[in-house]
Parts: C-alpha cells; sequence; structure tokens
C-alpha cells in the first residue's frame, strides 16, 4: 500500500483558540471577510475539545451546511500565489466590474475529505483536481495555484474544519475550491487579478433520491456543450445554462437530464454534473473524451478499477441508440459517486435497467467508495492521509 501522511497535529487547536482567531493570522484577509453575512456563520464559543459538530448526520443531504473557516489567497496577473489564509468563513467582496461578475472568469473544483476509524481524514488523488484546475484556467487565460499550494490548501481547509467532518460511514465533507477573475475589468479581457480560495460543507447523498436509482430524460432542445467550446473544463459558465433543461425535467418527475452531442444529436454526453457510463455482459463502455465531456476524476478511477475487476472498459462513441440494448446504466462525479440509473426515458420511450445486488454498478461502487474511507487497501498511491 502506498500511503502518503502528513501531519498537522496542532494547527486545529491553533486555529480555534481565541487568541489565535483575534490575531493577524485569522480575519479579515484584503477586506475578504464582510459583514453582517446573510448565512449562518458559526458559532465560535466551542471548546477545542469538540470532536463533531452538532449536526444531525443521519439526516444530512447536499445543500450547504456553512463550516468554521475558508482558505484565501490573491495574486496579480502573471504572478504566482503566495501562501493564503485561513478566514472564518464568511462574505467575499468583489469588485463590481469583476472578471469573474462580468465576464465569467471562473473555475470551480469538488473532492471530499473522509473520516476514519482511528480520526485520520482522508483525501481522494487531489492532485487530480490540481492537474484538471490548471488545465481550465490555461482555457480561461487564468492564473492558478500550483498542485503542491493546491492540494495543502486543501488539507488546511479540512483540518480547520475537522469537527464538520461526518462520522465514519455518515458522510464526508465536501470541499470546494474555486478560482475567480476577481480583478476589475471592463472591456473583456483576462482580469488583472486573481482569488483562490477553498469553502466546505458536510454531504452525503447528491440525489433527493439518496442511493435510489435515478431516472433520467433524454435532452434534445438544449445542449450541454458543442465542439471546440469549454465543455472539457470546469468553468462556472458552463452550469447555469443546464438549470432550464434541468428544472423542466425534474418537474416531469425525471432525476436529471442526459446530454447528447451537439453536431449530430445521436450520441450520448453526459449528465447535466456527472458523466456516464453502459454496461451490457462484461463489457463497460463511456463516452471518450472529445473535448465537450468533462474528464471527471470519479470516471477516470471507475475505467481504472473497472480494468482491474476483468471487464472490458471502452472509450468510445456511445450511441443514444445504446441505451434500449444496455443491461446497466450509472453515472460517475465526485459528487454522486457512483450511482445506478433505473430508467431512461428518450422520445416518449421508457427503458428500464438492472440495479442493486450483484450489478456492476454495485460492485465499483463498492470498491471506490472503499477505497476512498480507508475500508480497502489503497495500492494505486490515490490516498492522502493526514491529521
Amino acid at each position: 500500500m502506498i500511503r502518503r501522511t502528513v501531519n498537522f497535529p496542532s494547527l486545529r487547536k491553533l486555529l480555534l483558540r481565541p487568541s489565535y482567531l483575534s490575531s493577524s493570522k485569522i480575519g479579515a484577509y484584503n477586506g475578504y471577510a464582510s459583514q453582517p453575512s446573510p448565512l449562518p456563520i458559526p458559532d465560535p464559543t466551542y471548546s477545542d475539545d469538540d470532536e463533531y459538530a452538532n449536526v444531525d448526520w443521519d439526516s444530512l443531504g447536499f445543500g450547504l451546511m456553512p463550516t468554521d473557516f475558508m482558505y484565501v489567497t490573491k495574486c496579480s496577473a502573471g504572478q504566482n500565489f503566495g501562501h493564503g489564509q485561513l478566514n472564518r468563513y464568511g462574505n467575499i467582496e468583489l469588485s463590481p466590474s469583476a472578471g469573474v461578475l462580468n465576464y465569467g472568469q471562473g473555475l470551480f473544483e469538488g473532492t471530499k475529505a473522509y473520516r476514519k476509524e482511528n480520526g485520520q481524514l482522508l483525501l481522494f488523488r487531489p492532485e487530480e483536481n490540481a492537474i484538471r484546475m490548471k488545465i481550465g484556467a490555461e482555457r480561461m487565460c487564468m492564473t492558478a495555484p500550483s498542485i503542491d499550494q493546491f492540494v495543502d490548501a486543501l488539507k488546511q481547509t479540512a483540518l480547520a474544519n475537522k469537527r464538520w467532518v461526518p462520522p465514519p460511514g455518515k458522510g464526508s465533507l465536501y470541499l470546494r475550491p474555486l478560482l475567480l477573475g476577481s480583478g476589475p475589468v471592463l472591456g473583456l479581457a483576462p482580469a488583472p487579478e486573481y482569488t483562490f480560495l477553498i469553502y466546505a460543507s458536510p454531504v452525503r447523498n447528491y440525489f433527493k433520491e439518496g442511493s435510489a436509482p435515478l431516472n433520467l430524460y433524454v435532452e434534445e432542445d438544449f445542449d450541454r456543450a458543442s465542439q471546440r467550446g469549454t465543455g472539457s473544463v470546469k468553468t462556472i459558465s458552463n452550469y447555469a445554462p443546464v438549470l432550464m433543461a434541468q428544472n423542466r425535467a425534474k418537474s416531469r418527475g425525471f432525476s436529471d437530464v442526459l446530454y447528447l452531442d451537439s453536431n449530430s444529436k445521436k450520441n450520448l454526453e453526459e449528465v447535466s454534473s456527472c458523466n456516464i457510463f453502459i454496461a451490457k455482459g462484461k463489457t463497460i463502455s463511456t463516452p471518450a473524451i472529445s473535448g465537450t465531456i468533462l474528464s471527471g476524476i470519479t470516471r477516470k478511477s471507475v475505467i481504472e478499477i473497472g480494468s482491474d475487476l476483468g471487464y472490458q472498459v471502452e472509450e468510445r462513441v456511445v450511441a443514444v441508440d445504446e441505451l434500449t440494448e444496455a443491461d446497466e446504466v450509472f453515472c460517475t462525479g465526485t459528487a454522486v459517486g457512483v450511482a445506478p440509473v433505473g430508467s431512461i426515458t428518450y422520445q416518449n420511450k421508457r427503458v428500464d435497467y438492472k440495479t442493486g445486488s450483484g450489478t456492476i454498478c454495485q460492485e465499483l461502487c463498492k470498491t471506490i467508495l472503499g477505497i476512498q474511507t480507508g475500508s480497502i487497501e489503497d495500492k494505486k498511491g490515490w490516498i492522502v492521509e493526514f491529521d
């Protein structure tokens, strides 16, 4: 087992001391923590010996639950990000002419921290998130943090909010890194300044169905992305455009939308916020990365794990017509994990799929979750442990 362990033995206790909170090390960062905040700020009057926040972990869903701290750092265009700071969670100040507000110059990532029985925290392939942000930043003409700084910032944020990491088996701490064009611009141009920040929230199941199978609707009126666009990077501007189709599908009782390619409208692309796989016999297929599909980290991991388990895994063009012949369909993503699809409706025809015990989806889900939570040995060097 390849294990990378990083120790921060006193950071959390130091952060939670009242004297430290009042020092220059924690607090407003160039006016960042503006007051008052419309969101509930965590109560600082707690003991640093509290292992857990006062949360009903059994009722946890995938909604925002503000935690104690967020990580913030800034840099000018063409410069490198310096050491960031852990601030109290709160509002941020932006110029009305900030590049992210006027022209959508922004990226986001998502990863999770899990708690082991011994109290250690685990991150799953955080370097992949850092690499994807750097690729996205290049596409969006932004300055990105280094891979080492990105991963270190995740560790700091998770450790500072450790009491919000759910007990083993009760969920995870979702970490949301943001890269924003925070500098002011008027004409269309890259922002002169960039902000990298990370906030966190404890979460469990992404879909309201919980772990129950999803019911997807194949969308033909709207496209998620087009060739030579930004569909392959995690820019913030990719996501609001899917809301109309998603809301329409949900109003009809579906879980989410499955998009087709924008050229022929004959091939599968991805769901609103996750990748798609189909399985028939011992063969697993997923749409190939072609510039319009996000290279999901869970997707990449499932492809490798599926091969290790003896399945034939294919990255290729997957025609929508193949949905009628598939035995199973499932979605993958950081937020959703590996989620079974119970049915897909295309042109008013519904096809049902095998779910539950004995499925490929279940086997992949248990394997990848076991690695993420430390209950299955990590033989690939994917896990970063720290405390």
